[in-house]
């Protein structure tokens, strides 16, 4: 199977800091890969810069044989590339309902409402559909995120910690829905994680950060019983 991302040489240094050093990955279609790493470790500098809110300083990045460097954040995502953030990205005067409809960019279209409810569905949201995002829950406002960045029918989905700040007894439900809604559609998803329960149930594959380079990438069992990633990784995390 082809990879639909490829990412060569990238390096991006904010000053005397080193957040990219030299990182090359490529994915797989429809694969499902962690993104591990301390805070800090060059995680969300990665996904910045396959989005486009960041420009490496040096590399290539190959998405379905496109360059994305150099591309603006909209047209990437108008590509096939979309992303959720770590803290949601939502308007938070408008509903549920009219942030999606938003993210579609579709309001005027006419399948916007059947459209609307196939997403709703999905993501268990239609009971939160007239509620304004400001008074969302917190995993409710993570699922929305989510679901805004899906709707666009994107190949490649980049989650920046969809589990963070969601109480533990919700982390499975959240992401047995996001999990639930990609599956079969073709999507090949990335997200960072800080919590390794989740990153080993839900991954095909981890990626370990530290200090802006990938310092271990394979199947979940062996990447998260790594020494290097033990120390780095899980170690820091556990004293954090």
């Amino acid at each position: 199977m082809s990879a639909i991302l490829v990412c060569e040489a990238l390096h991006k240094s904010f000053g005397a800091v080193s957040a990219a050093a030299d990182v090359s990955l490529s994915f797989e279609r429809e694969s499902v890969t962690g993104l591990i790493g301390a805070n800090g470790a060059g995680k969300t500098t990665f996904l910045n810069m396959v989005t486009g809110y960041l420009r490496p300083d040096s590399g290539r990045i190959r998405f379905d044989g496109r360059e994305l460097v150099g591309l603006d954040p909209r047209r990437i995502t108008a590509l096939g590339v979309s992303r959720s953030f770590q803290i949601p990205q939502l308007f938070h005067s408008l509903s549920v309902r009219e942030n999606l409809l938003v993210a579609e960019g579709i309001a005027a279209a006419e399948r916007a409402e059947e459209a609307t409810d196939e997403v709703l569905g999905r993501f268990n949201l239609a009971q939160y559909g007239a509620q304004p995002a400001a008074m969302l829950p917190e995993g409710v406002r993570k699922l929305l995120d989510v679901a805004m960045a899906l709707v666009a029918k994107p190949k490649v989905l980049l989650l920046d910690e969809p589990t963070s700040g969601v109480a533990a007894d919700e982390k499975y439900g959240i992401m047995d829905l996001v999990m639930g809604a990609v599956r079969g559609q073709g999507v090949t998803v990335l997200f960072v994680e800080h919590d390794m329960d989740i990153v080993s149930r839900y991954s095909g594959r981890v990626v370990a950060f530290y200090d802006g380079r990938v310092i271990a990438d394979g199947e979940p069992g062996k990447v998260l019983g790594d020494a290097e990633v033990r120390r780095y990784v899980i170690g820091e995390e556990a004293h954090a």
